[in-house]
């Protein structure tokens, strides 16, 4: 099992986010699937068919996220080093061939959200960015080709 890095702050919505589908996400699925065995025939009874799929996909999510916390390791942002792209970096690059200029924070796949800026470690370009230093290409694979960037700054 792969460790997941993250923030405090990352790792208090994840325990919050397990703690509320394991509460009010269930009692909601119960009570769906109580409201639609009232209904009668449960053989031809296609609420109760979604009901039972819905409780299926909370059990599913409430065990990933399980898992992921499980593996959850905490960062202390005041020991990392600027001077590589490390989990929690907040990284400024460029793409050579556009000048476009794009700052990201890296951070675990639990945590990304790309309106937020913040991509995980396990997308293409956090895999290329880690362990590269300010000044460096990086090349990113991606669906149209391979896409060529600088690192400009690495901050915290």
């Amino acid at each position: 099992m792969s460790v997941s890095y993250m923030t405090q702050e990352g790792y208090d919505k994840l325990k919050s986010d397990l703690e509320d589908l394991k509460s009010r996400g269930r009692d909601e699925v119960a009570k769906a699937i109580a409201e639609a065995r009232e209904k009668g025939d449960l053989s031809e009874n296609a609420e109760y068919d979604a009901a039972k799929n819905a409780q299926g996909m909370l059990e599913l999510k409430i065990n990933e996220l399980e898992k992921v916390f499980a593996t959850a390791r905490i960062i202390d942002e005041s020991q990392l080093d600027t001077s590589k792209v490390t989990v929690l970096s907040n990284v400024t690059i460029e793409n050579i061939k556009t000048k476009a200029k794009l700052s990201y924070r890296l951070v675990a796949e639990a945590e990304a959200d790309l309106k937020a800026k913040k991509i995980s470690v396990k997308s293409p370009i956090g895999q290329a960015l880690l362990g590269k230093e300010v000044n460096e290409i990086v090349d990113v694979e991606t669906p149209a080709g391979i896409i060529k960037f600088k690192i400009l700054e690495i901050s915290l």
